[in-house]
C-alpha cells in the first residue's frame, strides 16, 4: 500500500518528443484574444480568435507553423499572419483557437516547438503605386484609428527603418497614413517595396508628404 501511493505522489513527467524535425526550433509561446478580435492584423487581414493564426517577429506572412505544446505534446498547424509578440521573453503569440487546441489557454505561455511547414503564397503581395513625381515614399496602411495605425508602425519598426505616420484629413475624415522611408530615386523605393511585398505587407509607392510622425 505504501509503495501505491508513493507511485501516485510521484511528478508527473511531460510527455517526451521522441524526434524533432529539421528546422524545428525551440520557443515561448503566449496568446492573444478577445482585444484584438475584429482588428487589422499587420498584413491586412481582420484578426479572428477563431481562426487558426498567430504572429510572429520574422516568418513572412502566409508561412504556416507547426506548433507543439512541450507540456502535453499537443499540436496545431497554424498560419502567420501578424507580427508579434513585442513582450520580452516571448517569441510567438497564437490565436486563441490555436492557443486552445494545444493547450495553452489556462497557462498564457509554454515552451513549444515550431517548424515551417509550407506557406500561402496568396499573402504575397505586388507593388502598386499612384502617380508619382519628385520625393517618394512607400505606404503600407491607412487607419480611421490611430491605435491600429501604432500598431502597424510597431510591426514594421522589428524589420524597417523611417516608419512614420502622416496624418491627413480626405473629405473631412482623419486618416493616418503609416509610411516607410523617403526616396528620390523610383528604383531604390520600387526595390524596398517590392521586398516588403514578397514578406506579405501591402505597399504602394507615393509622394511623399511629410516624414515624421503627425498625430
Amino acid at each position: 500500500m505504501l509503495l501505491l501511493i508513493l507511485c501516485s505522489c510521484a511528478p508527473q513527467k511531460p510527455p517526451q518528443i521522441e524526434y524533432v524535425p529539421e528546422g524545428t526550433r525551440k520557443v515561448v509561446a503566449s496568446w492573444y484574444g478577445a482585444e484584438f478580435h475584429g482588428r487589422p492584423t499587420a498584413s491586412g487581414q481582420i484578426y479572428n480568435m477563431y481562426d487558426y493564426t498567430c504572429a510572429h517577429r520574422e516568418y513572412p506572412f502566409g508561412t504556416r507553423l507547426r506548433v507543439v505544446n512541450l507540456q502535453n505534446s499537443k499540436e496545431v498547424v497554424c498560419t502567420v499572419n501578424d507580427r508579434g509578440p513585442f513582450i520580452p521573453g516571448r517569441d510567438l503569440d497564437l490565436s486563441y483557437a490555436s492557443a486552445k487546441k494545444v493547450g495553452l489557454i489556462g497557462p498564457g505561455t509554454a515552451e513549444v516547438l515550431i517548424q515551417p511547414v509550407g506557406r500561402d503564397m496568396s499573402y504575397v503581395r505586388y507593388v502598386k503605386y499612384t502617380p508619382v513625381y519628385g520625393t517618394l515614399t512607400i505606404q503600407v496602411g491607412a487607419f480611421r484609428e490611430i491605435e491600429n495605425a501604432m500598431r502597424l508602425k510597431q510591426a514594421l519598426n522589428l524589420k524597417y527603418q523611417n516608419v512614420y505616420i502622416n496624418k491627413v484629413v480626405l473629405r473631412g475624415e482623419t486618416f493616418y497614413r503609416v509610411r516607410v522611408g523617403k526616396f528620390t530615386n523610383y528604383d531604390e523605393a520600387y526595390n524596398l517595396a517590392k521586398l516588403m511585398g514578397q514578406e506579405g505587407y501591402k505597399v504602394i509607392i507615393t509622394n511623399f508628404t511629410g516624414g515624421k510622425d503627425e498625430i
